[in-house]
Formats: structure tokens, sequence, C-alpha cells
């Protein structure tokens, strides 16, 4: 099964914080798209991310849409229930756990707030199918998934990625992951130290 930690990215989420978030504000309908979720820390890290630097209000008009292919058919009852083991835990800041975390009843798992669980949609999804959850996402995030495709596969879902995106809308990946050359004019670089793109035309 796919493992993961809350807040394993902090690059990433500062750089949503700082470049997308301002963009994401002003809108009425703020739907996100996180592709490959595994287990939900990173979705859950990224709305977390997002409801203190947004507001509750304009928090409200979030809907992160969390997919993977889970073959083990167990992420959508971990993500609905919001329930996690501490070690999972121990990158949270501190404030930030006190605010979000709740005590379960269980030793040494806690669960996520109510406020957070239910921005977080989640379903199986194939992004090999070429087909987007949905067209008007405002933000895709897909990290550590393109890696295990190969260089067409890649090519393809990425430009799905494009034509789900309202216009202006960000795409983030991995560090390590670089914009295909075949790709050239549909996405420009929004900062040079992360892979943080803003959709063309």
């Amino acid at each position: 099964m796919a493992f993961t930690y809350f807040f394993r990215d902090m690059q990433t989420l500062d750089m949503v914080q700082k470049y997308v978030v301002p963009e994401l504000i002003s809108r009425r309908f703020i739907h996100i798209w996180d592709a490959g979720c595994a287990m939900g820390p990173e979705p859950y890290s990224l709305a977390i991310t997002l409801k203190e630097n947004m507001g509750k209000m304009v928090f409200r008009n979030v809907k992160l849409h969390a997919t993977d292919i889970d073959n083990s058919n167990l992420f959508e009852k971990i993500i609905y229930e919001g329930k996690y083991p501490v070690e999972q835990l121990r990158r949270i800041p501190k404030d930030i756990f006190n605010k979000y975390f709740e005590p379960t009843g269980q030793t040494d798992y806690f669960r996520i707030t109510d406020e957070i669980r239910k921005c977080i949609d989640f379903q199986k999804h194939d992004l090999l199918s070429l087909e987007p959850v949905r067209k008007d996402n405002v933000l895709i995030v897909c990290k550590n998934v393109l890696l295990h495709f190969n260089e067409k596969e890649r090519i393809d879902i990425i430009r799905m990625f494009h034509n789900s995106l309202e216009k202006n809308g960000f795409f983030v990946t991995e560090q390590t992951q670089k914009m295909p050359v075949e790709l050239d004019g549909m996405f420009e670089q929004v900062v040079s130290n992360a892979q943080v793109f803003r959709k063309i035309g």
C-alpha cells in the first residue's frame, strides 16, 4: 500500500500558498483535482494549507477531488474517516496539529476535523483512461505519480490535465518532473525553483 506523511512536501505547499492561493480567492467555485492521492495525507495537507491562507468564508467554496487507482480498495474508507496513526502526523507543525486534529479514543490515532474532511471527495480513477474527473478545475496536483508512466503516457496525461483546467488554472507536480518539450506553449512555469505551471490558452 502507498504510504506517505502529512506535510511531506513543504516547498510545494509554500509555493501553492504564495503563487496559487491569491489567484483562487476571488473565485466563487474552487474545484481542485489531486491525482494520485494515495491514502489522503497529500490532499488533506493541501486542504489545511488552503484553509489557513484563504479564511473560512472563501474556504467554503473549495471542493477537492482526490483520486487514485487504489488497487488495495482501502483508500476511500481511510480518506472518508480521516483517521491516521501518529507516526504519519509527526511533521505537522504543532499549532496546525492542535487546530485540525482531534483524539479518536483509539491509542495513537487522530482524526481530521469535519471542516477539512468535508471538502474532500475520493473516487477511484485511472489516469490512463485520459478521462478527467471534471473540466473546471482551477488547480491540479499530481506528484510522485507521472514517474510511473512512459514518456508518451506522461504527455497524454499532462495534455488531459491542460484540457481539464479553467483558463489560467495551475498544474503542480514533483520537483524531478520536467515539462515535456512536446507540450511547449501549453503551460508557463510560474517560478523557476518549483514545478508550478499556469495554463496558457
